[in-house]
């Protein structure tokens, strides 16, 4: 039985706005939310899958995902409130150029006032991950009824076969966190395209919060896709994200 999805609702369709090199599902051009103080947005990036899927293109620390986040909450009329960055960061011992540029890299996002989430790269067994897990849930300080949705939702989150660095179950917690237990936003505006955030997604829906994925058309999930409204945000559209792109240029 296929899961009965709400879509957002627009104005009239003559207020659809295209944006050039990004694709909405359906192809039907970019949902407007209609005027609201509920519109509330914060942007969650997955550092790691969207540098590891846009240099595919260019190199990502061109980008900037202030330009992205903003194309995406302008157009369809949400109040960004909060741009979310979550990245692992590698360890010094293992080379001191890659962790320094990273670090000044991490700096730079801060100065254009963008949140920076960051673990240290490891590998954790599937014992300590379980644990890692069960000890964010418990940080959350959550009510009787909350509690069995998220250790639900998230126990069981993702397939331990890789390096494990935290970074999709923080995401994951603090976009249920945000939206749902403090009720900071009433859009989730999720940059990555890891399957891994279904789980959350679904929850996030369940409440009557909207979720919105946004990503480049490598590595993009399609079970994620199926489960949001998205954007599939293409060469062209990156372009116009250059740090130092100016509309006067050709």
């Amino acid at each position: 039985m296929k899961e009965n999805r709400k879509t957002f609702i627009t104005e009239r369709t003559q207020d659809i706005i295209q944006v050039p090199g990004m694709t909405h599902k359906r192809n039907a051009g970019l949902p407007i939310f209609k005027k609201s103080s509920n519109n509330r947005a914060i942007v969650f990036v997955d550092a790691n899958n969207w540098y590891h899927n846009v240099k595919n293109f260019f190199r990502p620390s061109e980008i900037s995902i202030n330009k992205i986040s903003k194309l995406i909450c302008d157009n369809l009329k949400i109040n960004l409130i909060e741009i979310r960055w979550y990245a692992s960061i590698p360890d010094i011992k293992d080379g001191e150029k890659v962790y320094y540029e990273h670090m000044r890299f991490l700096s730079e996002l801060r100065k254009e006032g963008i949140r920076i989430i960051t673990r240290k790269l490891q590998r954790l067994s599937n014992k300590e991950i379980l644990k890692r897990k069960r000890k964010n849930i418990d940080s959350l300080d959550l009510c009787d009824n909350c509690k069995p949705l998220i250790e639900a939702s998230f126990l069981d989150l993702m397939e331990i076969n890789r390096k494990e660095k935290g970074i999709d179950v923080w995401i994951a917690i603090d976009m249920v966190r945000k939206s749902i237990v403090e009720k900071e936003c009433d859009v989730c505006v999720l940059i990555s395209g890891d399957t891994d955030f279904v789980p959350a997604v679904r929850l996030i829906k369940k409440v009557g919060k909207h979720v919105i994925s946004a990503f480049v058309p490598f590595g993009y999930s399609n079970e994620l896709r199926n489960s949001t409204e998205y954007f599939i945000i293409r060469k062209e559209t990156l372009l116009k994200c250059f740090r130092d792109y100016n509309k006067g240029e050709k």
